[in-house]
């Protein structure tokens, strides 16, 4: 049975100020923090530094972190994703058996669409014994709240996250009913998205945000969404229908 530790650690959307001290302090603490990397066409590290790379080295020094493959970028091969996992799954085994501690770095949080649930899943089945723990991170759709003004919930309203790669049908569902909606990773379906606010009266007060606090942010109106390609990790809030009357949910 093992003894070692793997800490999954949310470094939010990019912003390196908004990582949280328990996040900063649990990186600095482990003794490797390994990193999601995207793989290239022949199944090897692209190369390319990704957003939570580049947020951790403003905490820990390079020869620290340590770069794993995995398929970010696979959506229709399961069986090339499944072998991915297995691959970095049986990297990251190879750090536990050699460190006490190793931190996974994953932006937004670790429990919300994050990568990490497979790597834990993984690891639980080799290395049994292995405690796993995750420290919150901050998510897109608060930051996106923070820089536009957009109001999440208010009163009773729900909140409903949809990733809008499940469907533009899902994102339509949850438009007809009566709270925000938080759409996820859309950019490649942004001119589907459009028209499901549209028919669903929800695009006047929709807004949308790419590339949260880094140089190239941008955040819009959801009524400027026309055919062109977003990044694929944009993020979509369409608040709630509201009588602008103070308290009005309540």
């Amino acid at each position: 049975m093992s003894s070692s530790r793997l800490i999954g650690v949310g470094v939010g959307p990019g912003d390196p100020e908004l990582v949280t001290v328990k996040g900063v302090n649990a990186l600095r603490a482990a003794d490797v923090v390994v990193v999601p990397v995207m793989a290239a066409s022949d199944g090897k590290d692209g190369g390319e530094r990704g957003r939570a790379e580049a947020t951790v080295l403003h905490y820990v020094p390079e020869d620290k972190v340590v770069r794993v493959v995995f398929a970010l970028n696979e959506r229709s091969d399961r069986a090339r994703r499944e072998a991915a996992w297995d691959a970095a799954g049986a990297r990251v085994a190879e750090l536990l058996r050699a460190h006490a501690t190793v931190a996974f770095a994953t932006i937004g949080d670790p429990n919300v669409y994050s990568t990490f649930t497979y790597l834990a899943q993984t690891i639980e089945e080799l290395i049994p014994g292995t405690v796993v723990e995750t420290v919150p991170g901050i998510t897109a759709m608060q930051d996106l709240a923070a820089r536009s003004g957009a109001v999440l919930t208010e009163g009773t309203e729900p909140l409903t996250l949809v990733p809008v790669t499940a469907g533009s049908a899902v994102l339509k569902d949850a438009l007809s009913g009566p709270g925000t909606v938080v759409a996820y990773k859309f950019g490649r379906l942004a001119e589907e998205v459009a028209a499901a606010l549209r028919e669903t009266g929800r695009l006047d007060d929709a807004v949308w945000g790419s590339a949260l606090g880094l140089p190239e942010e941008s955040i819009l109106p959801a009524s400027d969404l026309d055919s062109t390609p977003l990044p694929y990790l944009s993020t979509l809030i369409a608040p709630a229908p509201r009588n602008g009357k103070r308290g009005g949910k309540l």
